[in-house]
This record gives C-alpha cells, sequence and structure tokens, in this order.
C-alpha cells in the first residue's frame, strides 16, 4: 500500500484515546466511519495507518497496520481510503512484496491499477466447477491425487522432507504444460526462510513465473493475517484479468487463523475452544472461498496446515479441511528409504478419486495399489520374524511387485537436476497407468525392482 499515492482527508475524523499492540481507540467526531476503511494519524511526519474493525456509536476500534510506537492519546486521526488495497500489473511476477503490497526486495514500487484485497466473491453463475483436470506431471500426485482446475489441496509435511522441492517442480511443471504462473504467500514466515524460496527459485529460474507475498513471523499479527488477502488479490489479478490457470501456495494456512484469534482477542471478543474466535468459520471462509476456478481461469491451491500438538481433532484444522478437495501428506519416514517425492499414499487423497471423474480403469488401479501397498507393510513383518522364504506364491508376488511399485513412484525432477545428475521428467497419466497396471499384471516379474528407480516412463523407456 503505497503511502505517498493516496490523498488524507483535511478534516479530522476523530482523536485517539486508547492504544495497545493490536488495538487503536478512536473517538470519532461525528463523521461516518465504516468498517475496512484506512484510517491514519500523523507522527512526526510519517502516516500511521490502522484499519476500522468495529464501530460502536462513537467509539471506533482499530487494527494498526504497523507498529504502534509513538501513538498516543489526543492525535487527529484522519481518513486515508476506503479499503486496505494494493498496486498490481503485469510486472508482479519475479517481485517480493510484504502484507501490504509494499516490495521488499529492494526494487522499484509497482505501478498500477489499484485494487482492494478484500474484492468481491465470485457469483454461483461465475464460478465454474467442471473444470478441467490439472495434470502436473508428477507420477505419485496424479495417479493418487489427481486434481482440478480449481481445487484446494492441504499440503502437510515438516521440514526436510522435500516440500519445497515439490512447491518448485509443480511451479516448474504447470508453468511448463500450461503457461501458467503462480502466487507464493508466506503467512508467519521465517524471513531466513522466505530468502532461501528467494534464493532457490531464482536459481532455478522460476522466480519470473511467480509473484511472493511474505508476512514474516517478527511482524505483527495484522501483517500476518493480511499477507492472506494480498497474494490472493495478486492470484485473482492473473486469472480474471491476465486468464491464466494459477498455482497459490499457501504457507502456512494455519498461521493466519492463528493471527486473526490474536488480534480477536485484543478486541476482547470471546473466543470458543482454544482461543480460537467464534467467527472462525466466516474468517477461513473469507479466504477459501475466493479460492475458485471461472471461464476465464482458475486458482487452484496448495495449503500447508500446521498439525497443533498433532491433534488432527483441532477445531481450526477441521474447519480448514472442511474446505479442501484433498490432501498431500509427505511422511519422513518415506523420505528415511530414500523415496523422492517423499509421499505418504495411504494419507494422501483427492476428490477425484471417483470412477465418474477419472475413469473405471485409473480408479480401479488405485485402488489395487493402495491394497498391494498395504498387504506389503504386513509382509514386511512377517519376513522380519520368518523369512521371506515362507511367504506363500501369491504373497511373494504382491511383495516384489510393491517394491516395484514403490519405486516406480520415485521421479526424477527438473528442478533437482543440478543435484541429483538425472534429467527430469514430465510424466503423461496415460502411461502412468499402463507401467503400473503392467507392474500388477506380472508384465515385469523378471525385471529387477532397481530398474524403476527415478525413471519417468518405464514402457516408453524400455522403447
Amino acid at each position: 500500500m503505497n503511502q505517498s499515492e493516496n490523498a488524507v482527508h483535511t478534516e479530522a475524523v476523530g482523536k485517539i484515546i486508547a492504544v495497545s499492540d493490536l488495538n487503536v481507540t478512536v473517538l470519532s467526531t461525528g463523521e461516518s466511519v465504516k468498517n475496512r476503511e484506512i484510517l491514519c494519524a500523523d507522527l512526526n511526519g510519517t502516516q500511521q495507518l490502522f484499519e476500522v474493525s468495529d464501530v460502536n456509536a462513537k467509539l471506533v476500534s482499530c487494527i494498526p497496520l504497523n507498529s504502534v510506537v509513538g501513538l498516543k492519546k489526543g492525535l487527529d486521526v484522519y481518513k486515508y481510503s476506503d479499503s486496505l488495497d494494493i498496486s498490481y500489473n503485469e510486472n508482479i511476477l519475479g517481485r517480493v512484496f510484504s502484507s501490504y503490497g509494499e516490495p521488499i526486495d529492494n526494487l522499484p514500487p509497482v505501478e498500477g491499477e489499484k485494487r482492494s484485497v478484500y474484492a468481491r466473491n465470485l457469483s454461483m453463475s461465475e464460478i465454474d466447477i467442471s473444470g478441467e483436470p490439472l495434470w502436473t506431471g508428477i507420477k505419485v500426485l496424479d495417479f493418487f491425487a489427481p486434481m482440478q482446475k480449481g481445487y484446494k489441496m492441504g499440503l502437510l509435511g515438516g521440514a526436510g522432507v522435500g516440500k519445497t522441492v515439490l512447491i518448485k517442480e509443480l511451479i516448474h511443471n504447470v508453468y511448463t504444460s500450461a503457461s501458467s504462473n503462480s502466487v507464493f504467500v508466506g503467512v508467519g514466515e521465517r524471513s531466513r526462510e522466505g530468502k532461501e524460496l528467494y534464493d532457490e527459485m531464482l536459481e532455478a529460474d522460476l522466480l519470473g513465473k511467480m509473484g511472493i507475498v511474505f508476512g514474516q513471523m517478527g511482524e505483527n499479527s495484522v501483517a500476518r493475517n493480511k499477507a492472506a488477502f494480498s497474494g490472493l488479490t495478486l492470484a485473482e489479478y492473473l486469472r480474471d484479468e491476465k486468464k491464466q490457470d494459477v498455482l497459490l501456495f499457501i504457507d502456512n494456512i494455519y498461521r493466519y487463523v492463528q493471527a486473526t484469534s490474536e488480534i480477536n482477542a485484543e478486541l476482547n471478543r470471546m473466543p470458543i475452544e482454544n482461543g480460537y474466535p467464534a467467527t472462525i468459520e466466516t474468517d477461513v471462509s473469507a479466504v477459501e472461498e475466493r479460492i475458485n476456478s471461472t471461464q476465464d481461469g482458475s486458482i487452484t491451491s496448495f495449503q500447508a496446515i500446521y498439525i497443533p500438538a498433532d491433534d488432527i481433532t483441532d477445531e481450526a484444522v477441521q474447519v480448514i479441511q472442511g474446505h479442501l478437495d484433498g490432501q498431500i501428506v509427505l511422511d519422513r519416514k518415506v523420505a528415511e528409504k530414500g523415496i523422492y517425492p517423499a509421499i505418504n499414499v495411504f494419507q494422501t487423497t483427492s476428490g477425484m478419486i471417483d470412477v465418474e471423474k477419472i475413469g473405471e480403469k485409473h480408479y480401479y488401479l488405485v485402488n489395487e495399489v493402495i491394497r498391494y501397498m498395504s498387504r506389503y507393510e504386513e509382509l514386511e513383518e512377517i519376513i522380519a520374524v520368518l523369512g521371506i522364504e515362507e511367504l506363500s506364491q501369491q504373497d511373494a508376488e504382491i511383495f516384489y511387485r510393491s517394491r516395484k511399485l514403490r519405486n516406480y513412484f520415485t521421479q526424477p525432477m527438473f528442478v533437482a537436476e543440478n543435484f541429483t545428475g538425472i534429467p527430469g521428467e514430465f510424466v503423461r497419466i496415460e502411461d502412468v497407468l499402463i507401467d503400473v497396471e503392467n507392474i500388477l499384471s506380472g508384465v515385469y516379474d523378471d525385471v529387477d525392482e532397481t530398474a524403476f528407480s527415478f525413471i519417468g516412463s518405464y514402457h516408453n523407456r524400455k522403447a
């Protein structure tokens, strides 16, 4: 939000009568003040901004966009703008912005049109729920968790399991196959992690294909809360005006809920269980309901979710998951076996796994692979005690074929080629289905399992 471009009304709309870290109380002079308007106070020649959150007669509660240090009772308050807005144009790609749309990459501001970060939700008639499948070229995702344009996918995984590599590969592949761009939103991100992401994207030549918004961990709750809205606004610009299919990454959506809870607590609003605000459903919907497809473009989102105290039944986690169309789970135990992407296929799900959406063949193969892999885990325990010689012929076939399937769902990544020395590959879903069917039916029983590790399509490779 470029302060120099906004004209401030000459007449004061009120005076500050109380100040706390996340609440500035203003006594209105009688001029109409509305929710979400931006007010300001002049402090030693600089404008301190705050957003109206509640109007009760002449008492106006505002949340400060930045530090309140220096603010004091008696300061005049002026109207600054009708809403928090950011400037945008086609040059948002390759740039890094603060929660309020201000560049933090030491490059000039983005000049262009302005758009409120609370842009209207799409009407029912504008939403397209019959979007095309979004194939990523990543075998394990397209097979176990196929996506449709406009889907919202949870991305669960801790540090060191390959989340950043997976995100970079998704950006690379979707841009390559559909010439579409991405927006990355860091909600409560560590500044060090933000710099690492920036450097890695620059090194992988992907920075110019994405816009980045950071609400850093060291900033106040308001900045962490507004980062999600600013990132959505950039994604909507690419969808609505550039007519693109956009990938939106939010890391971490739980921290958005956390920041909202902190703001509500400061405003003395009654919380529910675990300190979450009573409006938690509405607060999450304010973000999730803006992620949709239209006839012109789509926003497909991947949202990292922190699970507090590993409690999947946590109220905030349940509310977030209620909006998702599936989840991708990266598992450290899978990574420890050298399987990358380190995806736990048992916990990875998608609303596209439906016979009417992906067809009978794909649906059958997914269920059959899950059956094989489940039995494989049981057989591993039996072998550890009795030895592989004690297996029946049927179990032995399941055991060896499952190991080939496990290796097959590894994949060389384009963005990791400099480290692995293996050229990346984009694999069509049709080739994946052929290979999986051949493994399950025994066509490749005589092929060593190592031949399936970190390859693209096996039947094409043979040919």
